[in-house]
């Protein structure tokens, strides 16, 4: 059995205490050392036994670790992965990717000329429902993919604008940056590449400076077209999270879906794997063949640093890499310059300014 590959985490908050817990819990690796200059990466280091270091310049000048996961704040996401690409280090980038798409570029292309792994921490991908979606998709028994449909509607109690002096209620910390980057990434795993998109957005209901809901319109490269709704002030299941049984801390509803995706010969909505398929002629009048898809339940966070020790011991391509991270971005930065022009964005062409 090959040794247990060393990770250190930087910025060890909610997501990176997560990931601290499943390296330790892991077999495949173990946990170098924590970086984050604050006293909770302090309590952290010192409990588990492990160096702690105030930056990754420090972290460098001490010790190489075969990976690092970033789970900084996000303007800091790019400086560290380009610090981590410096240092010929493989690097986990919590997402986003980037704060923006011209930072997150930059990020990817340092990483690709290097030859450093760069991945992007999109856990969804590595969700067992996720990957039995992508394989019925795949293997064609829904047929061309015609039509998608996704929603993101939950409620975040008052308190959760309060934090960090209320800016979650100012532009930017909205539910598009904050929880549509999760939803794209799972619509271009499940679906393929996003070409357009169109959105509307109102902030009419917490009459917040920023958005509490968008309607959206997705135009993918294989010809599908998509609808997805977001919202945060919705008292309604139909998100992931409250669906797919994973994080539970949400109080969880095993009747609802998140998405569905239909094609010519059948459909799949997620994550109740129920699927409707034709079995002779294609009709609505013929009825359907009626199924759950079977599905091994684990924890996606444990299986992303199983597969981030096979990358960096160079057994595996990235199931989630830097230019996956920046497609999603791409398409996000557009979804939100649609909202804006209210007209049909095409994803990574740069816009001309408003004359």
């Amino acid at each position: 059995m090959a040794r247990p590959v060393r990770m250190t985490v930087a910025g060890p908050g909610l997501v990176g205490t997560r990931h601290i817990e499943e390296i330790v819990a892991s077999s495949s690796a173990e946990l170098a050392s924590v970086v984050d200059p604050g006293p909770a990466g302090a309590n952290i280091a010192e409990k588990l036994g492990v160096p702690l270091y105030e930056s990754l310049a420090q972290l460098f000048a001490a010790d190489t670790p075969d990976g690092v996961i970033l789970a900084t704040p996000n303007v800091l996401h790019v400086p560290g992965g380009l610090e981590c690409v410096s240092a010929g280090v493989p690097v986990l980038v919590e997402k986003p990717l980037g704060d923006s798409v011209e930072s997150a570029t930059r990020l990817v292309e340092a990483g690709e000329r290097a030859g450093v792994p760069v991945l992007t921490g999109h856990h969804r991908n590595y969700s067992p429902i996720m990957a039995r979606s992508r394989e019925i998709i795949q293997s064609g028994r829904l047929g061309r993919v015609v039509a998608v449909t996704g929603t993101a509607l939950f409620y975040k109690p008052d308190d959760y604008f309060e934090v960090g002096g209320g800016w979650r209620r100012e532009p930017g910390g909205g539910p598009i940056l904050l929880n549509l980057t999760h939803e794209v990434n799972s619509l271009l795993s499940l679906v393929g590449d996003i070409e357009s998109v169109h959105a509307v957005t109102s902030n009419a209901t917490r009459g917040h400076p920023v958005e509490d809901t968008a309607a959206i319109l997705f135009r993918f490269s294989g010809g599908a077209l998509g609808s997805f709704v977001l919202s945060d002030s919705a008292a309604s299941a139909r998100s992931w999270e409250q669906t797919s049984r994973e994080n539970l801390s949400y109080a969880s509803y095993d009747d609802e879906d998140c998405y569905h995706i239909a094609g010519t010969q059948g459909s799949l909505s997620v994550p109740t794997m129920r699927l409707k398929i034709f079995a002779g002629k294609r009709s609505w009048w013929e009825p359907f063949e009626t199924s759950t898809a079977s599905v091994d339940r684990t924890d996606p966070l444990a299986r992303q640093i199983e597969h981030f020790a096979a990358v960096i011991r160079g057994e595996v391509e990235p199931t989630v890499s830097g230019r996956d991270g920046l497609r999603t971005l791409q398409v996000v930065d557009a979804v939100m310059e649609a909202a804006r022009k209210g007209t049909e964005v095409r994803v990574g062409v740069p816009q001309r300014p408003a004359s």
